[in-house]
This record gives C-alpha cells, sequence and structure tokens, in this order.
C-alpha cells in the first residue's frame, strides 16, 4: 500500500489485514503476584514488578510470545524507552533490535477495550518516523497487525505474521 510522505496509514477495513495469533493461550506463562496493596505482573525485560493492568498484561503477553514461541533474544528487547519525537519526549512500548543492533520491529500495545483505530496507526508511524524500523506491530491483545515498511518508497504492507527473528 502506498502512503503519503510521512507514512501516514490509509485507514481501511483492517480486519483482513489481522493476524492468527491467539495470545491468552500463554497466559500460564506469566508470573503474577497478589500483594496487599493490589496485582503485580512481572516484566522479564526490565527485570521489576509492575502494577497488573491491562494494557502491561498485553505487553508481557507479547514479550513472552517473542521470546518463548519466536525465539527472539530477551536481551535485544527494550520495552518503555522515551525517544524525542518533534522536541517531545514519547515512550514507546517495545523495540526489538537485530543483531547488529538496529531497531527492528516496532510494537504498539493496548488495553483489550482500546479498539485498534485510525488513532492508533498514526501513534505507531509518528515513533517510527523517528526510529526507522522496517516492521511494526499494534496489538489489544485480541486483535493484531504488523506491517513491514519501505521508507524509501513512502509504503507499508500488512503482513500475515510476524517477521522471524533473524539470528
Amino acid at each position: 500500500m502506498k502512503a503519503d510522505a510521512n507514512l501516514k496509514f490509509v485507514y481501511i477495513s483492517y480486519n483482513h489485514h489481522m493476524l492468527d495469533l491467539d495470545l491468552l493461550t500463554l497466559r500460564d506463562h506469566l508470573r503474577v503476584e497478589s500483594r496487599a496493596d493490589g496485582n503485580y505482573i512481572w516484566d522479564p525485560i526490565r527485570k521489576k514488578w509492575l502494577l497488573h493492568t491491562r494494557e502491561e498484561v498485553v505487553r508481557q503477553l507479547i514479550v513472552t510470545y517473542l521470546t518463548d514461541i519466536l525465539c527472539f533474544p530477551s536481551t535485544l528487547i527494550q520495552v518503555e524507552k522515551g525517544i524525542q519525537l518533534n522536541g517531545m519526549l514519547k515512550r514507546f512500548d517495545i523495540l526489538v533490535y537485530d543483531r547488529s543492533l538496529s531497531p527492528f520491529l516496532l510494537i504498539e500495545c493496548k488495553s483489550p477495550d482500546v479498539d485498534i483505530s485510525q488513532n492508533v496507526f498514526d501513534q505507531i508511524a509518528r515513533y517510527n518516523m523517528a526510529l526507522k524500523v522496517p516492521y511494526l506491530l499494534i496489538s489489544n491483545g485480541l486483535h493484531h497487525f504488523c506491517c513491514s515498511i519501505d521508507h524509501e518508497a513512502k509504503s507499508y504492507n500488512f503482513l500475515d505474521s510476524i517477521p522471524s527473528y533473524q539470528s
């Protein structure tokens, strides 16, 4: 698909581009702990317990899928790091690097109660203006979309699967 100069995604019916991915089968892989002040979930990338929110569960299910199923090295994954975008500090959800430490896959996670809309595609496209990643993934835990990006041609294509890690 062709996109404008800023790789703005054109709103279409995304349903026929959705990935067939059942993240809920990985729930048992997550470490969850109940405390007096609430429930927490373990983040193996940041190596700390985080407040158990619906978006954090999606983030951790994606990390689990990448590391346990697709065998992405956890040492090349960053979670919730800041980037400068038009002079403002923004935070991406997940960024995977290739072996040469170039950004490879940018992932935007939303809570399952958040619809994947044009705004979500615009958000990840804005982040990618700074990062120039060849692959984008958007997930709310229930619906998932993956695109390859051709920065020279300023175009994108929806993919049927998440690209495998190049070892």
